[in-house]
């Protein structure tokens, strides 16, 4: 199964699903438990799980912030983007429910603003840039 597996500034990590299907195989593993996890209030998103059993609310929202930039609704509209937040407890899935479809008993929810989105997609092509930078070097080195 194929996840997106980011750092926070924080060092803590967090496991975002790619589809449908990785995030039931994400949900199913931690549903039960007491990890925060997130997904955004309108359907098409990744769920993504925070590897931290009592995460700080920055945490959180930075979580909420990569939840919202690979979601549907910000691909489609640009505008802030509310995200929900639960823990595994609170996740279920009945027999006959689709791929990707689960049931939320409570959650919180929190908006993530359009200038944070915007401002980790622009870190995330800063570093991209220069993984691409170093690896066209390492091209034109020669080992001795």
């Amino acid at each position: 199964m194929n996840f997106r597996k980011i750092m926070l500034k924080s060092g803590t990590g967090i496991i975002l699903g790619k589809d449908e299907n990785s995030n039931d195989y994400l949900m199913n593993d931690f549903k039960g438990k007491e990890n925060v996890i997130l997904h955004t209030v309108m359907p098409g998103s990744p769920f993504g799980v925070i590897d931290k059993l009592k995460p700080t609310k920055q945490e959180v929202y930075e979580a909420g912030i990569f939840v919202a930039r690979y979601s549907q609704y910000w691909r489609d509209n640009k505008k802030d983007v509310k995200v929900s937040v639960f823990t595994g407890k609170d996740a279920a899935k009945e027999n006959g429910m689709k791929p990707g479809l689960w049931q939320i008993k409570k959650s919180k929810m929190i908006t993530i603003k359009k200038e944070d989105i915007i401002k980790i997609e622009k870190e995330n092509k800063k570093e991209n840039k220069k993984f691409l930078l170093v690896m066209r070097a390492a091209r034109h080195c020669k080992l001795r």
